[in-house]
């Protein structure tokens, strides 16, 4: 099973959503939002990024999230989403100064 595949059923069940709710919610025609989904968390099939995109927002979750191969860093992604803006910049600041010399922006 692939990161995406797991992250995503993960998120769902998480959400405590079906394959069919959060397809519909992610702009997937009715008809097939079940079996899309269950494609694309059994690796059958791969979303395209908008889809990635949609599905993301559906669950209020980074579109990097599904992609992370690291649980920490996955972990941090989600919570850093969830964050006010304000309150983002303060973490950015805090961390740079935890690591020392961060990245030039």
């Amino acid at each position: 099973m692939s990161t995406f595949c797991k992250r995503l059923k993960e998120a769902r069940l998480a959400a405590d959503i079906s394959q069919e709710r959060l397809g519909i919610e992610a702009g997937i025609e009715p008809a097939s939002a079940s079996a899309r989904m269950n494609q694309y968390e059994t690796g059958k099939h791969s979303p395209n990024p908008t889809t990635v995109q949609q599905i993301a927002t559906a669950l209020d979750l980074p579109a990097s999230y599904f992609y992370s191969e690291d649980d920490d860093v996955a972990r941090m992604l989600v919570l850093f989403h969830r964050l006010p803006v304000q309150q983002r910049k303060q973490v950015l600041l805090d961390l740079e100064t935890l690591v020392g010399n961060g990245l030039e922006s």
